[in-house]
């Protein structure tokens, strides 16, 4: 059965913004997109997208699917049965989906068990986005993230735990570059990894055809996991000179994540441990100025929130493009970042823009998002999402 959708604009992804198109969905994909004329003689299904934009399903290139937003997530996911973390992974992802985001990276989990829950939704059994999952984070003796990482110390111990995240189905990477914001008695300025430590890792990652991704958020560290050839870089608090023209040079995404700080600031008085509010308020405005200096100087960037950290919502993804724009960024350009980029982040070929032959994974929101960013920040703003051509909300 195929839908046709027109009276609207197309926002294709890549930046450009089509009047007068219409967009042909047949099952799972998009199977034309051309000039309202092409379809006078058509007599299927039509959706009337008149006052509304249909563009690609936004992509989330940094949550954490077993976390809930409460205001301390590792107390809590401490306290959850192996069961419960499972269901909140599910309800995460399905919450995640319903309010525009198609595909996202689970950049560390609790046990495999977001696993489970990436296979469930893969098989049909229930809807979700499209999710990758690192699995473990691969982090450092006492480094951030080892009360729930693969702790690994030296090169021949990352190397035995990369392998171990292939061998149990990661869809992709993570290593540990730097020290952490909700890591007490860390300093997320520190390198964890050594330089020889993160370039084995990688090269082990990518010996088996896996994307890479490092929190990284101190210079020293950044500089480590860019010349050892990762492929982004979450949250670059710290970017210098160095790593900016390192990074353009290699091709190197960053993830800002500016949400997962933001939500701190904002809630800062509601139970976040005082050591994490402390760090946050020392780098929230380096974290902008960086994310300022790449954006300006060309660097590819790709939405990504946390989202599970500290009053970080799973749902409220989308949230990321209006930081993102009010940090610097251009409308246009927001969008590319949280469609095409995101994508091309994950290696997802046929999703992220609106071209013949794309999965119909697609959002369709009110207005023109290129004039007024919060048509597509604020969810309430969305008319429907489609996964692989599917109806899940209206």
């Amino acid at each position: 059965m195929t839908t046709l959708y027109h009276g609207g604009l197309v926002f294709d992804g890549k930046g450009i913004l089509l009047e007068q198109h219409g967009v042909l969905v047949d099952a799972e994909r998009i199977s034309k997109v051309a000039p309202l004329g092409v379809f006078d003689n058509y007599s299927g299904k039509v959706v009337d997208t008149t006052g509304a934009t249909l563009m690609p399903g936004l992509v989330d290139c940094h949550v954490h699917l077993c976390f809930t937003p409460s205001a301390d997530p590792d107390a809590t996911l401490s306290s959850q049965s192996a069961g419960e973390i499972t269901m909140t992974a599910l309800a995460n992802a399905q919450t995640t989906l319903s309010n525009g985001v198609t595909a996202v990276r689970d950049c560390g989990g609790k046990d495999f068990l977001e696993f489970a829950v990436r296979d469930a939704i893969n098989r049909g059994l229930f809807d979700g986005p499209t999710i990758y999952a690192s699995g473990q984070m691969i982090c450092m003796t006492g480094g951030h993230g080892s009360r729930w990482g693969r702790v690994a110390d030296g090169c021949d111990n990352v190397i035995t735990a990369v392998r171990e995240q292939i061998h149990r189905g990661c869809d992709m990477v993570k290593i540990m570059a730097t020290g952490g914001i909700l890591t007490q008695g860390v300093e997320p300025e520190d390198s964890h990894y050594s330089a020889e430590e993160m370039l084995a890792g990688v090269a082990e990652a990518k010996r088996f055809r896996r994307r890479t991704a490092s929190h990284a958020q101190g210079t020293e560290g950044i500089l480590n996991a860019v010349r050892a050839g990762i492929d982004s870089i979450e949250h670059g608090i710290f970017l210098d000179d160095r790593c900016i023209e390192e990074m353009l040079k290699n091709g190197t995404y960053l993830v800002p994540t500016i949400a997962a700080l933001k939500n701190i600031l904002i809630n800062s008085g509601a139970g976040i441990p005082a050591y994490v509010v402390e760090k946050v308020e020392r780098m929230a405005e380096q974290h902008r100025r960086s994310f300022l200096a790449f954006y300006q100087a060309g660097g590819k960037i790709a939405l990504g929130t946390d989202a599970g950290t500290p009053f970080n919502n799973h749902g409220k993804n989308s949230q990321e493009l209006a930081h993102m724009v009010e940090f610097g960024m251009s409308e246009k350009d927001a969008l590319i970042a949280g469609t095409f980029n995101g994508a091309d982040l994950m290696g997802l070929k046929d999703t992220g823009n609106i071209v013949a032959g794309a999965v119909a994974d697609l959002l369709i929101v009110e207005g023109n998002p290129l004039q007024d960013i919060s048509l597509v920040a604020d969810s309430s703003n969305h008319r429907m999402v489609l996964k692989a051509g599917k109806l899940v909300k209206d």
